[in-house]
């Protein structure tokens, strides 16, 4: 990949609000997919495209322990992107919004809001296709404890 391709690339992944404040939650530490999630207010799908975005993009690592998937910054050393992550900080920094996602992710982490729990089964009405057989549906993961505080917040 020529350096153009790469800064093309870059720029792209950096071109979404989103993107730009999971970079920003990011800059904190390692995450979990989960901890971004409850955050941003997103659903898992959307986080998780992000993250492969900024992962292929060479801006994101991570790594896999069990079922969860742990995510940082990718290694800032390298020559084009210590200045760019500099120049995000920086900015990141100095904004008021990517601020308050710092402020909501050190809530969220402090009441344990990235706890899986077990599947629970949620009664299906009579007579609805879900009671009539399929075991699959009807089945929800139940929420994190203090992630419907972090969500208001």
């Amino acid at each position: 990949m020529t350096n153009r391709e790469r800064l093309e690339t870059y720029f792209k992944a950096l071109a979404d609000a989103n993107r730009l404040r999971i970079l920003n939650l990011l800059t904190v530490g390692e995450l979990c997919g989960c901890d971004i999630q409850i955050v941003l207010e997103l659903t898992q799908s959307n986080v998780s495209r992000h993250l492969s975005y900024l992962k292929h993009a060479g801006l994101v690592a991570d790594r896999r322990e069990g079922y969860r998937i742990f995510y940082t910054l990718a290694d800032c050393t390298r020559g084009e992107l210590k200045p760019l992550f500099d120049f995000l900080h920086t900015t990141f920094s100095h904004d008021q919004e990517f601020q308050d996602d710092v402020v909501r992710l050190k809530l969220a982490v402090k009441e344990g809001a990235c706890q899986m729990r077990p599947l629970v089964q949620i009664k299906a009405p009579a007579g609805s296709r879900a009671a009539a057989g399929n075991s699959r549906r009807g089945t929800r993961r139940s929420a994190a404890p203090g992630a419907a505080a972090v969500r208001r917040g």
